[in-house]
């Protein structure tokens, strides 16, 4: 009798046991003092010396860091590869120049842009290493979700009968220059008083891989101030112009498991005003929905939960209009955008800003910053907790989160 109740009392407890289990320590490189370094769990590592590092990013598996090594004048920028199982630096190809780099979602492979050229890595010994050219004429890339094509722009060109198509182009990556494998995607037709960009990137699949978003680029003082959002089927039969805003890739983002496209909309280079956090549903018939109340901007977002997004968010400042640029004091909001009820969820000191919310898990992440100054502290908050933590003192900017696939 005695058994079977402590065997009952086992399966009374077991589903509790199983959801409150301790979860994976969270994994992420981050950039302090222009050096390399990782944190899993409470753990930091300093991973380089005496080089000058930004943009790192994950490997598909977590096991390889690409970042560039490049200089605070902006004249170099080399493409270098941190072994995390061998723990060692190296270069895939001596003297890889590039600032734009994607890893492959289902390998190891790296592709990257050298002049117009997208070159996709070679691997020995399970490591990236040699490249083989893909395609010319390419201004922008990205992997396509099977991880076996690429999806790439050719940008327009000024001719005296008026500015050429952007064509988009879906290419496989063992292409080997071969042009008549590539295929065309679609023709975006560019228009001043309409449509207007000189190229597109920033390159964003949706959930389903059902549609990419993207951003165009006009003229370099047009962009300042205004970039269309875009977003086209994987078949390429629809094409959706969003809307307006400026040219922050981390401004627009896809929800969790709905073909629903988050992004702060409003032209105007300055953040005082004209900032809204909008959300088009692009199944249907692109209906969209603005989040933020009068009086206020929201400066950037991150979906929590398929139906709760983030936002860094500031009361507008619309006296202003000329001298310095007065900074923006955002503090996280939390919207439900199933029943509209918003509530301000974190609460840095005078002259703190709250920037960069990031979704991991059940966690959220953030940089606060100080007014005078660059750099910040990384916050974290389990959803169910209520007090937040410093997680990593003092970085150059927010760290790069390893999320497994």
């Amino acid at each position: 009798m005695r058994i079977i109740s402590i065997v009952l009392l086992l399966l009374f407890l077991f589903p509790f046991i199983s959801v409150t289990k301790a979860e994976v320590p969270l994994k992420a490189v981050f950039v302090r003092n222009h050096q390399l370094w990782m944190k899993e769990g409470d753990q930091e590592i300093q991973l380089t010396k005496d080089k000058y590092v930004y943009s790192p990013k994950w490997s598909y598996d977590g096991r390889f860091i690409a970042y560039i090594d490049g200089d605070e004048h902006g004249e170099k920028s080399n493409l270098w590869i941190y072994d995390t199982k061998r723990k060692e630096h190296f270069e895939p190809y001596t003297s890889i120049e590039t600032t734009s780099f994607s890893w492959s979602p289902t390998s190891n492979e790296l592709a990257y842009l050298s002049g117009w050229v997208l070159n996709i890595t070679k691997t020995k010994d399970g490591r990236p290493s040699g490249f083989e050219n893909v395609s010319l004429g390419v201004s922008s890339f990205e992997w396509v979700p099977g991880g076996n094509e690429l999806i790439v722009s050719a940008s327009s060109n000024r001719l005296p009968t008026g500015w050429e198509p952007i064509n988009l182009y879906r290419i496989p990556k063992d292409m080997n220059l071969n042009v008549k494998e590539a295929k065309l995607l679609y023709s975006i037709p560019i228009d001043e008083n309409n449509l207007f960009a000189v190229h597109v990137g920033d390159f964003k699949w949706s959930h389903s891989g059902k549609w990419v978003s993207f951003l165009g680029t006009p003229t370099p003082s047009w962009a300042m101030d205004s970039n269309p959002l875009c977003v086209l089927s994987s078949n390429g039969k629809a094409f959706k112009d969003i809307g307006r805003m400026l040219g922050f890739s981390d401004w627009f983002k896809w929800a969790p498991h709905a073909s629903k496209l988050a992004y702060i909309s409003g032209e105007g280079r300055f953040f005082v005003e004209n900032k809204s956090m909008t959300i088009a549903d692009i199944e249907a018939s692109t209906k969209q929905v603005e989040y933020t109340p009068k009086g206020y901007v929201d400066l950037d977002l991150e979906w929590l939960s398929p139906s709760q997004v983030i936002v860094a968010r500031s009361k507008a400042n619309k006296s202003w209009k000329e001298g310095p640029v007065p900074t923006m004091f955002t503090s996280l909001f939390q919207i439900d955008i199933s029943s509209g009820i918003q509530k301000q969820i974190t609460f840095p000191k005078e002259n703190e800003l709250d920037v960069n919310p990031q979704a991991a898990g059940s966690y959220l992440i953030w940089e606060r910053k100080r007014d005078e100054g660059n750099n910040g502290d990384v916050w974290m908050k389990q959803n169910e907790q209520k007090a937040a933590k410093i997680w990593i003192k003092n970085v150059d900017y927010s760290p790069i989160i390893f999320k497994s696939n």
